[in-house]
């Protein structure tokens, strides 16, 4: 069972705060840094303001050296597929090939709107072309050329450069979409995360992917399934409920849609989850600067996990 760090740095984070955190992600031994991909708070002033996800994980990738690091999930919305195929194989490359790259079509509207960012009614359609592009670029080999001719974007004698340090970077798709996501998985991905969901709905979504990627003619269990889930957990009720209300939140609520509690709870709550098929677990972590939150995971959460 491996626990990832995932981060929302719209809401209130710059590059010193994010390098603190991705560092004690890598003492504490968890498997992965991650983090969203917004230019815009969701809720509070949002100060001292937005940071670039590839910048932020270009920066990570020169001052760590053993953890993943990736996006849950880049927004399609934000970048051109070629020119995010270069960043991603930079990336990787500066990295010593621990990027793993989720790809999302991009919801938040109000973020383009702020930042003057097209917002496009065909998202998943892109998002199909987007995928066929970068990992197409990625596929070809070093000598070749890569040309696409789709809906929404053409590619004609591209060089298809640079490779990433892996031979295939991990793709990551996800979400709650009951036919093209699974689809879309099922021919791109080597992971799909369940964001946020409760147990059924998770393990419904799940099942889903799972016959999808079966009707792709490969096997199930080829695919990695994960869970993002917001996470509170303290050595006592006290100490969960501060944690709580640091983040604007109830802790009766978060144990309901979270996981959240002491050790012995949220360890409880992932076995239910991990029944539902998931070996994997983003847990997000709203208060940046409670270190001590994180060092409490990994001494009394991770070590009942195996």
């Amino acid at each position: 069972m491996e626990l990832r760090i995932f981060t929302e740095p719209q809401q209130g984070a710059d590059y010193d705060t994010l390098l603190a955190v991705a560092k004690a992600t890598e003492d504490l031994r968890f498997d992965a840094f991650f983090r969203s991909d917004h230019y815009l708070t969701m809720g509070g002033d949002g100060l001292p303001g937005p940071t670039d996800a590839w910048v932020t994980l270009a920066g990570l990738a020169r001052e760590t050296s053993r953890i993943k690091l990736g996006t849950l999930m880049s927004a399609g919305t934000f970048r051109l597929p070629g020119v995010l195929a270069i960043q991603v194989a930079q990336v990787d490359a500066m990295s010593g090939g621990r990027v793993e790259f989720g790809l999302g079509a991009g919801w938040f509207e109000a973020e383009h709107t702020a930042y003057g960012i097209p917002f496009p009614k065909e998202k998943i359609a892109r998002l199909a072309e987007q995928l066929a592009v970068i990992t197409g670029l990625w596929e070809t080999p070093v000598g070749k050329t890569f040309d696409f001719d789709g809906e929404f974007y053409q590619l004609k004698d591209s060089p298809a450069l640079p490779k990433p340090a892996q031979a295939k970077v991990p793709v990551l798709i996800g979400g709650m979409g009951a036919k093209r996501t699974p689809e879309l998985a099922a021919r791109y991905a080597d992971e799909f995360n369940v964001p946020f969901a409760s147990i059924e709905d998770s393990g419904a979504q799940i099942g889903r992917v799972r016959e999808a990627v079966r009707a792709a003619g490969r096997a199930a269990d080829s695919m990695v399934y994960s869970n993002a889930l917001v996470v509170c957990v303290g050595k006592d009720d006290a100490e969960v409920a501060r944690r709580a209300a640091a983040i604007g939140r109830e802790a009766a609520e978060l144990k309901e849609n979270g996981l959240a509690g002491s050790p012995a709870e949220v360890v409880e709550k992932i076995g239910r989850y991990a029944e539902q098929g998931a070996t994997r677990f983003y847990l997000q972590i709203l208060d940046l600067g409670d270190l001590d939150h994180l060092e409490l995971i990994a001494a009394q959460v991770a070590p009942q996990l195996g």
